[in-house]
């Protein structure tokens, strides 16, 4: 347990933080599993719309630190890649 004031308190913050973490990483990965799922319905207007939608996400979660920069670009390069093989 912590002893000092400044450790309570950065217990209570790393709390909330966590919090917000963990609902930013949720956003990223269901937006993901949303642009998966259309390309593996193989339906190309849904999944261009799907990662329309997910590019900001990632870049969001990237920028907030969820998710590191190149990881984010990465996966936004093969997700783009993936929907444009889509006969």
């Amino acid at each position: 347990m912590a002893n000092t004031s400044s450790a309570k308190k950065a217990t209570r913050v790393s709390a909330r933080r966590a919090v917000i973490n963990k609902n930013r990483t949720s956003r990223v990965r269901t937006s993901v599993r949303k642009v998966e799922e259309a390309i593996a319905s193989g339906n190309k207007s849904v999944a261009e719309a799907a990662l329309k939608a997910a590019e900001p996400e990632l870049m969001r979660g990237a920028q907030k630190g969820v998710l590191h920069k190149n990881a984010a670009s990465r996966k936004v390069s093969r997700l783009a890649k993936r929907v444009k093989a889509i006969k």
